[in-house]
Parts: structure tokens; C-alpha cells; sequence
């Protein structure tokens, strides 16, 4: 980045107050702009008192705003590496929450149509034993019939032998 050798330029001039002066399309923080203001270092402002105060000012300068536009950059590419990968986590996330909620839902739909079989099944079930108990009502009210005429015949020819013993015995014993 900026300690490779960028290729865009960027031009600045110092007023006489020492206060930095961005001219093409480069904006500083005023953070930025303090500590390009502070001396590096003693021996360094020693030497900038000693040469011409112009061309000092301008390399050292240069050098700190692009070691400032070097770490400014750094900071952004990692601040955006951090959403990037934020992000990435989040459809990460999102999807795996739609696969979850996707197998629930037709986990569900499974067991909902399990359960409309059986209802059906039962319901088939549960129609045969009622033919069947109809089928068992109409035999035994035949077999019910049948007895009751059976009864009747044996309760009439019973009648009828006791009417004629009773007639044969009263005729005996007149």
C-alpha cells in the first residue's frame, strides 16, 4: 500500500504556522494533522533547524502522510475484511437457519400426512366392523326369528298334547 510505493501523488505545503495544507484530494484527520506537527524524534528536529526549513518539512511530511495513509488504508481493508467475513458468517448462518427450518417443516408435513393415513386407515377399520356388526345384527335377528317361530310351533304342538291328554285323562275318569 502506502509503504510500496503508491503510485498516486499527492502534493501538500506547510503555511508559516506550520499547519499542513492538503492540496489535491487527500483529507487528514486533525489527529492526523497533530501528530504530522510533532517531531519525530530530537535529533531529527535538530537537523530540520539546521537545513532550510521548506525542504525538511517537506520530507518528513511525506514520509509521515504516507505512513498515515498507509495505516488509514490498513485500517479500512481490515475493517472491511471484518464485514466481509461478518457477513460471510451471517449467510453462513442464515442459510444454515433455513435448512434447519426447511427439514422441521418437512419433517412436519411428513408426520401430518402420517397422520391422515392413519385417520384414514382407522376410519376404513372402523367402517368394516361396523358392516361386520351389521352383518352380525341382521344373523342373529334371523337366528332370533327362527327360535321364536320354533317356540311358538313347539309351544303350539306342546298345547295341542296337553289339550289332548287332558282330554284323554278327563275321558278315562269320567
Amino acid at each position: 500500500m502506502g509503504a510500496s510505493g503508491s503510485t498516486r501523488r499527492v502534493t501538500f505545503e506547510a503555511d508559516e504556522n506550520e499547519n499542513i495544507t492538503v492540496v489535491k484530494g487527500v483529507r487528514l484527520s486533525d489527529s492526523v494533522i497533530d501528530r504530522m506537527k510533532e517531531p519525530s524524534s530530537p535529533s531529527g528536529r535538530s537537523q530540520s533547524q539546521r537545513r532550510s526549513p521548506g525542504a525538511v518539512n517537506d520530507e518528513e511530511l511525506k514520509k509521515r502522510i504516507a505512513e498515515e495513509l498507509a495505516l488509514e488504508r490498513a485500517r479500512r481493508d481490515s475493517e472491511a475484511q471484518k464485514r466481509r467475513s461478518f457477513g460471510k458468517i451471517l449467510e453462513r448462518e442464515r442459510i444454515s437457519s433455513n435448512e434447519h427450518l426447511t427439514r422441521a417443516i418437512l419433517r412436519e408435513r411428513a408426520a401430518t400426512e402420517e397422520e391422515r393415513q392413519k385417520a384414514q386407515r382407522f376410519a376404513r377399520q372402523l367402517e368394516e366392523k361396523d358392516r361386520e356388526l351389521k352383518k352380525h345384527d341382521a344373523y342373529y335377528k334371523e337366528q332370533l326369528a327362527r327360535l321364536e317361530e320354533r317356540s311358538a310351533q313347539f309351544y303350539k304342538v306342546t298345547t295341542e298334547q296337553y289339550q289332548k291328554a287332558a282330554n284323554e285323562v278327563s275321558a278315562r275318569f269320567k
